[in-house]
């Protein structure tokens, strides 16, 4: 049970992702054609180009990419339908009407997590490209997408010698956050 939660998990995690970055790089005005555009794309175009054509004109063209939001919600909510009946099947007294409440709860927290995690995943990385190779193409990206996060903590914090310890901070606070989420 525990081997197909944890590659349940993680097969959500990665498409969840994938659909609310592709939001977020849309909403940034990233180009989609270079990674990790084409990547994210190539993860989330079988839901989210359904989705699209689905939501009514005035969705479809708002700056928003609400097929991508869509996706990513309706992949949550399948990956806490699938252990809700995971449950039911190896706890059969467990109480069939609880899904309910507990599926979109489940999905709500599996979105926050997935997030957090993401940014924290993000984060990590920015902070080992700017060391490693300062002018990669993807630590330009990240540099982008983290920038309203990172921007806030520069201003209060002062360089130590030199370095930026903004990308060490946020990853302290998301950390902080996924512990309190539990």
């Amino acid at each position: 049970m525990q081997i197909l939660v944890f590659l349940l998990d993680n097969l959500f995690f990665v498409l969840v992702f994938a659909s609310l970055l592709r939001a977020w790089m849309n909403q940034s005005r990233l180009r989609m054609t270079e990674q990790p555009g084409r990547f994210v794309m190539a993860l989330s175009d079988w839901l989210v180009k359904p989705l699209r054509r689905a939501l009514p004109n005035g969705l479809r063209q708002a700056r928003l990419d609400w097929a991508s939001l869509a996706a990513a919600a309706l992949l949550a909510l399948c990956h806490a339908l699938l252990l809700h009946l995971l449950s039911l099947i190896l706890l059969p007294s467990f109480d069939w009407l609880s899904w309910v409440w507990t599926v979109p709860a489940q999905a709500l927290l599996f979105l926050l997590r997935t997030v957090l995690q993401g940014l924290l995943a993000m984060t990590l990385v920015y902070a080992l490209m700017s060391w490693i190779q300062p002018f990669s193409p993807i630590g330009g990206v990240l540099a982008r997408l983290l920038a309203p996060l990172l921007q806030p903590l520069r201003r209060r914090l002062p360089l130590v010698g030199g370095v930026d310890l903004s990308a060490l901070v946020l990853i302290l606070l998301l950390q902080v956050l996924l512990l309190a989420l539990g």
